[in-house]
């Protein structure tokens, strides 16, 4: 027996960039809203490597890949901030 939902994709996430400012962070989400991308952004823990309070991971939907990978090195181009483009699958650690 199958449910209406089995058919459906979920878990599709991509991780389009990590980000180490605070103020890049709060332009890009603000250009991620005004663009209608939904999005989330995951705080890795942090280690001995990682020291950095800041650094986040913005995820978005699979479909909206390519329209935020756009917005977001626009921002970049526009003011000068250090962002490294993951382009990886979300990991699930819900589950």
């Amino acid at each position: 027996m199958q449910t209406v939902y089995t058919s459906l994709k979920v878990n599709n996430e991509i991780e389009i960039c990590e980000i180490d400012s605070e103020e890049c962070r709060k332009l890009i989400e603000k250009a991620l809203l005004k663009n209608r991308i939904s999005y989330y952004i995951r705080w890795p823990k942090r280690s001995i490597f990682r020291r950095n309070k800041e650094a986040c991971i913005i995820c978005v939907n699979e479909t909206a890949k390519e329209t935020a990978e756009d917005t977001i090195r626009n921002i970049c181009s526009e003011s000068n901030f250090r962002v490294k483009f993951l382009m990886k699958k979300a990991s699930v650690s819900y589950l």
